[in-house]
């Protein structure tokens, strides 16, 4: 199990990428949170299988329709288990 915490810029306010980001971890079985920053980047913390992570963290690289990623930060951390779901969190 891993779990990775996610800073990333661009283009990813007004593009529904939170949205986007959340079913994508809800089909991945992924758990954590996902939140817009004031600076206009979203942070995200994926936890899950590893090969899932690293699917979400593609996804996070590329975004939906309409994102233009410019620059993800990915920090590993230790897998704590805590979450039960995947929430937009404000």
């Amino acid at each position: 199990m891993k779990r990775v915490h996610v800073l990333i810029s661009g283009k990813v306010q007004g593009v529904f990428f939170r949205a986007n980001t959340r079913r994508k971890a809800m089909d991945l079985n992924i758990k954590g949170w996902i939140k817009n920053l004031s600076d206009e980047r979203v942070e995200a913390v994926f936890e899950g299988e590893d090969s899932a992570v690293k699917q979400m963290i593609g996804f996070c690289r590329k975004g939906p329709f309409g994102a233009n990623i410019t620059k993800i930060e990915l920090k590993e951390e230790k897998y704590t288990g805590e979450f039960t779901s995947f929430e937009i969190t404000y």
